[in-house]
Formats: C-alpha cells, sequence, structure tokens
C-alpha cells in the first residue's frame, strides 16, 4: 500500500520532483535541495510558487493574509526575486538573521487543501524542511505518484509489527528482553522489557536522541534520562522502555541540528522549531500505545514529566494508574531548555 509513499519520500531526498493525487495533483521539490537548473526543469510556462506550513508563514508575515484554518499549508506568490538560492533563505529560517529583509508576499488561494498538507507531510516523513515549490494541475508521466489517502496511512500505528526479540543484558538491567517493531517504509522502534513485567508495569516513553544518548551532549537531559529510567525500573523490578525513532521530538536529526542552530542565535526549543515550520511537538504517541497493545499491555504506570505523553496515550485507548517522575541529567548548559520545557510545554518535575 505504501510503495508509492516510499518512493516519492526517496525522490524528494534526492533532490526530484513528485506529484501528489487528490482531488487536484500537485507536483512538489524540496526548496533546500533545488537549484538553478533544477527549477528550471521543473518549471513548465508558469513559475512554481511556494508551499510552506502555517507555523513558517506566519514568521515570514504570510499566514495573515489568509484566514487560519488551524494546521494548514500556505500557498505564496514566487515573485521574479526569489530564485533558487533566495528560496532556501525563505524556507531555512537559519537564514533569518543574515539575510532578514525578505518579502513582500503574497498569498494565494489553495485549491486542495488536503492535498497540500500531505505534500508538507511527505516532506516531513522525508526528513525535510516543510517548504517546497509547487506547481497545480500538472501531468508529467516523468514525476512518480503518491495517493493522499496513502501519505495519511503511512506509518499509521496500526501498521507496525512486531519484527524480532532477542535476550539483550544491559549494565544496569541484565535480565532485560529487546522486541523491535517496524512499520512498511518506517524506522525501527525498540521496547526494552526489563525483569518482570507485572499487571501494571513502570514504563517509559523515550524518543531517540542521537546528540543526547549516543554523543553525551550537554543540550538536552535526555542520555541521563534514559539511563535512569532504566535504572528505575529495575530496581522497581520490572517495567518496559519503548525507543522511539523520533528524533528532536519528532522533526528529525537534521532539522534537530537546525533548530540548535537557532537556539544559539537566542531561540528557544519551541520557537525554533515553529520557526523552521514544525509544529512544536511532531511525536506519534500512537505508535507507543500500538506497541503496548501488541506487548499486551493495557494499564501501566507512566515515568515522565512530560504532560503531553499521559494524554497522548490515553487518548489511544491506554489505561494510566500514576504519572512518576523522572529528574536527571541538568545542568548549566541546558539550564534554559528544561525550564522552557516547565514553562511552556508544561513538565512537571
Amino acid at each position: 500500500m505504501t510503495i508509492a509513499v516510499e518512493r516519492a519520500i526517496d525522490e524528494l531526498r534526492r533532490g526530484r520532483p513528485v506529484t501528489i493525487v487528490g482531488d487536484t495533483m500537485l507536483s512538489v521539490i524540496a526548496i533546500e535541495l533545488t537549484d538553478a537548473a533544477t527549477l528550471a526543469a521543473f518549471e513548465t510556462d508558469r513559475r512554481a510558487d511556494l508551499l510552506l506550513t502555517d507555523k513558517r508563514a506566519a514568521q515570514l508575515a504570510i499566514a495573515n493574509q489568509r484566514p487560519a484554518a488551524g494546521m494548514q499549508a500556505v500557498r505564496a506568490a514566487r515573485p521574479d526575486w526569489i530564485d533558487a538560492e533566495t528560496a532556501i533563505a525563505v524556507a531555512d529560517p537559519g537564514f533569518d538573521l543574515s539575510a532578514p529583509l525578505k518579502g513582500p508576499f503574497r498569498a494565494l488561494d489553495v485549491a486542495d487543501e488536503r492535498t497540500a498538507r500531505a505534500a508538507l507531510t511527505l516532506a516531513k516523513l522525508a526528513g525535510l524542511l516543510p517548504a517546497l515549490h509547487i506547481q497545480d494541475g500538472a501531468d508529467r508521466a516523468e514525476f512518480p505518484t503518491a495517493p493522499v489517502a496513502e501519505i495519511e496511512w503511512h506509518r499509521h500505528p496500526d501498521t507496525l509489527v512486531e519484527v524480532s526479540r532477542a535476550r539483550l543484558p544491559l549494565k544496569a538491567a541484565e535480565k532485560t528482553q529487546a522486541v523491535m517493531f517496524r512499520s512498511p517504509g518506517g524506522p525501527e522502534h525498540l521496547a526494552l522489557l526489563i525483569g518482570d513485567i507485572g499487571e501494571t508495569p513502570l514504563v517509559r516513553l523515550h524518543s531517540s536522541c542521537l546528540t543526547g544518548d549516543v554523543l553525551g551532549s550537554l543540550k538536552c537531559d535526555c542520555g541521563d534520562q534514559l539511563q535512569a529510567a532504566i535504572a528505575a525500573i529495575a530496581a522497581d523490578g520490572g517495567g518496559i522502555v519503548l525507543y522511539l525513532q523520533q528524533e528532536g521530538r519528532g522533526i528529525g536529526l537534521a532539522a534537530k541540528l537546525r533548530a540548535y542552530r537557532l537556539q544559539d542565535q537566542g531561540f528557544d526549543t519551541v520557537d525554533a522549531n515553529l520557526r523552521l515550520g514544525f509544529e512544536i511537538d511532531e511525536r506519534d504517541y500512537g505508535l507507543a500505545a500500538a506497541m503496548l497493545r501488541t506487548l499486551g499491555i493495557a494499564n501501566i504506570r507512566l515515568l515522565t514529566n512530560n504532560p503531553s505523553k499521559l494524554s497522548g496515550l490515553t487518548s489511544e485507548g491506554i489505561s494510566i494508574a500514576e504519572r512518576v517522575s523522572l529528574v536527571a541529567g541538568h545542568g548549566e548548559h541546558n539550564a534554559a531548555y528544561l525550564a522552557t520545557k516547565r514553562d511552556r510545554t508544561g513538565h512537571q518535575y
């Protein structure tokens, strides 16, 4: 079902165009990977427009030209002064300080909102900035196509299946079993079954963080939280760590590093995500709920400081008997980051 979407993701990552097929047809190519020659080949007898999320459009004073409708796509005409190189500066907020004067922009009507949103979703699935050059009504046989419905369903929690499991002794929990899950075409997610799993186990949802978990970054508390969670669950007699491949609150590693650059410019972690065109948190907690259901777990005690994890799991039918705080890894370099999580996203320490 998702082969077309997988191919479209691969084409976008290679800087090639694809066509999204919904009630209308929309041909798109990723702005960040487009040079002058590629853009010229993409365009027909008319200039390609720009497609951005409402979050990025708000930073460019475009979104207020059209009535807000929740999470929406914003289309802007591409005037003569926006060439392929300038479009990258429009899409990437890392250039906002070095190239601050952008505009004026003219917002256009989005003929098919659902198709436009699917196009931006495809860019996110590809690990790219949600910013596209677009042409609608195009029927170009050389572009691979991806149906809107399949993009919306791609990596849906219901497609998650168990792939394999094996014994995995850990330093802090020798009695551990690893269970691997995968969605078609998607990344693998790992469940660590630690000790004896009771009727209401202690469970930790941990989003992958290469910089913190592997490299020992001091900009976040992730690596310390992961190790503290494993130790706490082992001390409790047993439980589960769900290690979810949702780097950077679901925006991906490349975008997370872009967010770090924005933080160095003075923006906090929330505003950095918004400036990049993403939601504050792009994670899908339905994946965690699906993993728990597959493991036969319906009632848990949740090891977290994040209220969104509670609401995300309960909305997916997981019963949470207790929230257990987890405090680890606080230091000089991440003090502002932790304060932002407390003050702007409601984390409870």
